[in-house]
C-alpha cells in the first residue's frame, strides 16, 4: 500500500492563522476602512510613547483613552506600515514562529507572542519616552521567537541538528537553563551578528521602504530579552539541570 507523502509546507495551524490576521487587518487599513475611521482606529491600536506622558495634550490625548493604554502594548504588532513590512514579518514569523508553535501548542504560542510584543514595546518605550511617532509591526513578537528557538533548535536531536527532520520529537528535546545556553559559542556568535545589525539599522536608521519606515530596532532587542528569558515560564518539557547527563552536544541557543 502506497504510503501518504509528506506536505511540503507543514506549517502548524495557529501560525497560518495568525500571518491570515496580519493580512486581514493590513488588508481592511488599506481598502476597506474609509479613510477618517482608519486613522481612528490606527491611533486606538497603535503603540505611541506619548501616550504614557504626564504632560496634558493640548487636543485632549489619543484615541482609546486608559483601554488603549493597556491593549496597545499588544496590538500594535497586528499592525504594519506597507506590504513590504508586513511581507519580511511574515517570512521570519513562519520561519520561527512554527517551531515554537509545535513545542507550545496554540494556548502558549498566543501567550508568548503577547508577552515578548509587550517586551518590544516596553524597551521602546523606555528609549523613546514621550514621542508621538507610533510603533507598528509584529517583529518585536518574531524576535521573541527566535529567542526560544534558539533554547532548543541546537540540542541533539533537535530540528537543526538534523537537517529535514519534520518530526515532532525534534521539537520536544528538553531545553538546556539559560546561563548554560549563554555559554554555547554558536549562540554567542548568534547574539552579537543579530545583535550588531540590529544596532546598525538603527544607528543608519534603515527602513524596510527607505527612510520613511525606519526600524524600531529597541522594540526587537526587547522582544527578543523577553522571550529570551521567558522562555522557560512557557515550556511545557522539562528542562535538565546544568549537573545531569548529557555530554557536550546538549547545548541551547540565543535571541
Amino acid at each position: 500500500m502506497r504510503q501518504p507523502s509528506e506536505p511540503i509546507f507543514n506549517v502548524p495551524a495557529v501560525v497560518t492563522a495568525t500571518i491570515a490576521v496580519l493580512c486581514i487587518v493590513h488588508i481592511a487599513f488599506e481598502y476597506l476602512l474609509p479613510p477618517d475611521l482608519a486613522r481612528r482606529l490606527f491611533y486606538t491600536l497603535a503603540f505611541v510613547p506619548a501616550r504614557y506622558d504626564s504632560t496634558p495634550l493640548p487636543y485632549g490625548g489619543y484615541y482609546g483613552g486608559l483601554g488603549a493604554a493597556i491593549w496597545t502594548f499588544v496590538t500594535y504588532a497586528f499592525l504594519h506600515g506597507s506590504w513590504t513590512h508586513l511581507g519580511f514579518n511574515a517570512v521570519w514569523l513562519l520561519a520561527f514562529g512554527t517551531p515554537i508553535a509545535r513545542r507550545f501548542g496554540i494556548v502558549r504560542f498566543l501567550m508568548f507572542f503577547a508577552v515578548t510584543a509587550a517586551g518590544g514595546a516596553l524597551a521602546h518605550l523606555v528609549v523613546y519616552s514621550g514621542e508621538n511617532v507610533p510603533m507598528v509591526g509584529a517583529s518585536a513578537a518574531i524576535s521573541g521567537f527566535m529567542a526560544a528557538a534558539i533554547r532548543f533548535a541546537f540540542q541533539r536531536g533537535g530540528p537543526l541538528r538534523l537537517i529535514g527532520n519534520n518530526q515532532d520529537d525534534a521539537y520536544r528535546v528538553p531545553a538546556l537553563p539559560l546561563l548554560a545556553v549563554l555559554r554555547d559559542m554558536r549562540v554567542l556568535i548568534f547574539l552579537g551578528v543579530w545583535f550588531g545589525l540590529n544596532l546598525l539599522f538603527g544607528i543608519g536608521s534603515i527602513g524596510l521602504d527607505g527612510a520613511e519606515q525606519p526600524i524600531a530596532w529597541q522594540a526587537h532587542i526587547g522582544g527578543f530579552l523577553a522571550g529570551l528569558i521567558g522562555f522557560a515560564a512557557f515550556d511545557p518539557i522539562k528542562s535538565p539541570q546544568l549537573g545531569d547527563s548529557g555530554g557536550p552536544d546538549q547545548k541551547a541557543t540565543i535571541h
